[in-house]
């Protein structure tokens, strides 16, 4: 399960998700606007930055919108 924590208005989250959405990718996006997901942020990760990707599959879990990007480039991404 792929796992991205996002923030409303936040332009890397959009980015990720533009990303996401092109390539049909799945994502459970949970916004950290709500209270137990923030909570879910700061014990995986441990800061209140976004986006965040939580890749449950691949005991991957990672910061920063252009990493996440080419990661789900090169293990998600469609080979067509």
């Amino acid at each position: 399960m792929l796992i991205l924590y996002v923030k409303t208005g936040c332009p890397f989250c959009a980015k990720v998700l533009s990303y996401a959405q092109a390539e049909d990718i799945e994502l459970d996006v949970r916004n950290i606007a709500e209270e137990d997901n923030l909570k879910e942020l700061m014990e995986k990760g441990g800061e209140r930055q976004v986006p965040y990707l939580d890749d449950t599959e691949h005991n991957m879990r990672m910061y920063e919108s252009d990493n996440i990007v080419d990661y789900l480039r090169t293990h998600y991404a469609s080979k067509a």
